[in-house]
């Protein structure tokens, strides 16, 4: 499964990116991993701020930490950057699942999955024989993961549940949409394999008393 490594910093020149959406720049810096062996790594370019910003939160972040928590801390860094460079500029309290919904498909661009159209003669190969023009995408995987990250870093910076966008029901709908045709597209299934329970044990009944006969007085 793909995963969103971490949203790394890199002074790239923002022109060798592609903006697909025209009210975020393509500035943005994140390292996804492809699903296919031996597929590298890409690193996508984040504004110079931004990558002074978290080059420091990096060094200054304790080692004890675990690899998740490190990995929240940049995914919300990341994105309060990326809110910073909306255009126009979006506060988190403004922040709604619309806006959850425009970052995840921006993110599109600089995916690393093979999915194929219903036109490909690979649609529903889980493993092509050939190359494809078919467009690359994150992985499901991959952003349900990432939406998990930001959905509890939001609750820790205080944000209110009933008030997260991350847990808004379009992104749960829209999360849902990809697994589904993603699922299709490439072949393999999502779904969790259900964990057989063991059996439980029969209570033991003790054995019944013999029956009392007429007693002697």
């Amino acid at each position: 499964m793909d995963s969103l490594q971490g949203f790394q910093t890199a002074n790239i020149n923002p022109s060798s990116t592609t903006n697909l959406n025209p009210n975020f720049p393509a500035n943005l810096s994140i390292t996804t991993v492809g699903t296919t062996a031996g597929a590298t790594t890409n690193t996508i370019p984040l504004s110079a701020a931004a990558a002074s910003s978290s080059s420091s939160s990096s060094s200054t972040s304790p080692s004890t930490l675990s690899r998740y928590e490190n990995q929240k801390r940049r995914d919300w860094n990341t994105f309060g950057q990326y809110l910073r460079n909306h255009r126009p500029p979006l506060s988190l309290s403004r922040c709604s699942g619309a806006h959850v919904l425009e970052f995840l498909r921006y993110l599109d661009q600089f995916g690393k999955t093979k999915v194929h159209t219903q036109l490909c003669p690979f649609f529903g190969h889980p493993n092509p024989p050939a190359p494809c023009p078919c467009p690359l995408r994150q992985a499901w995987g991959s952003l349900d993961a990432l939406i998990g990250r930001l959905r509890a870093a939001f609750e820790e910076h205080g944000g209110k549940p009933e008030a997260n966008p991350f847990g808004a029901r379009a992104v749960r709908l829209y999360l849902r949409e990809v697994r589904d045709s993603q699922a299709k597209a490439r072949g393999i299934s999502y779904e969790k394999k259900k964990r057989k329970r063991p059996p439980h044990p029969q209570p033991q009944v003790p054995p019944l008393p013999p029956p009392h006969g007429n007693q002697n007085q």
